[in-house]
């Protein structure tokens, strides 16, 4: 443990962590946003609209998030010259956010659906006989009473994401295993402690997390 008693050390595994939970929160807010986007999408009417969503979930879902993030940078910033901020570093991490929300989005798109498949087709129907528009009934009926049901889900994919967050660090956004890295090569004969040091904050914020969501989903479960 005396590599995090060098106050370099410890500062740089604070703004390392410090980082993961930038890139969390920014990534679970446009992930959310989105994926209940693209849930209303596949569940349109439209049929242009129900294609593109499930093209979006289906691309994806099923492309490495560590090839959507190099993507994000090697094409949107290098090749297409998208700026997203004045500093390099901010900027990595705003392509970083893209990254992480896009491919997050698609398994919010699919807890949400799943969660709007478990209300009764006679609430909408009641809706739509009171003359409420699609957009209405989504909003005003569906989504709320679907919400109740996808709690659970919800807590999964944003631990999933505070994990996945690791992986910007390919494009320079020097988060905790950027860190961690850097300092397992500096000091070869801590090995062990500096993999607990790193491995015991994750276990510190995402047990409470699931416990959280799991006690979330207990309380705002329908009883039926």
């Amino acid at each position: 443990m005396h590599v995090f008693t060098d106050p370099k050390n410890f500062d740089a595994y604070l703004s390392g962590f410090l980082w993961i939970l930038k890139l969390t929160g920014a990534s679970a807010g446009l992930a959310l946003l989105l994926g209940v986007l693209l849930a209303a999408m596949r569940v349109s009417p439209v049929p242009v609209l129900r294609g593109v969503g499930a093209a979006w979930v289906n691309i994806f879902r099923n492309t490495p998030l560590t090839l959507i993030v190099l993507f994000c940078y090697f094409g949107l910033y290098s090749t297409l010259g998208l700026n997203l901020a004045d500093s390099l570093d901010l900027n990595n991490y705003w392509l970083g956010v893209v990254g992480l929300s896009a491919y997050t989005a698609a398994f919010v798109c699919e807890a949400v659906r799943s969660g709007v498949n478990t209300v009764p087709a006679g609430q909408a129907e009641a809706a739509r006989a009171i003359g409420l528009t699609f957009t209405q009934t989504l909003r005003i009926v569906i989504l709320p009473q679907a919400t109740r049901s996808v709690v659970a889900p919800f807590g999964s994919i944003l631990i999933a994401l505070c994990k996945n967050a690791t992986i910007v660090g390919t494009i320079g956004v020097i988060e905790a295993s950027s860190v961690m890295k850097d300092l397992l090569n500096e000091n070869g004969d801590a090995v062990i402690p500096i993999f607990l040091v790193f491995a015991g904050t994750f276990a510190a914020l995402l047990i409470p997390t699931g416990y959280l969501f799991g006690w979330l989903a207990n309380r705002l479960a329908v009883k039926r």
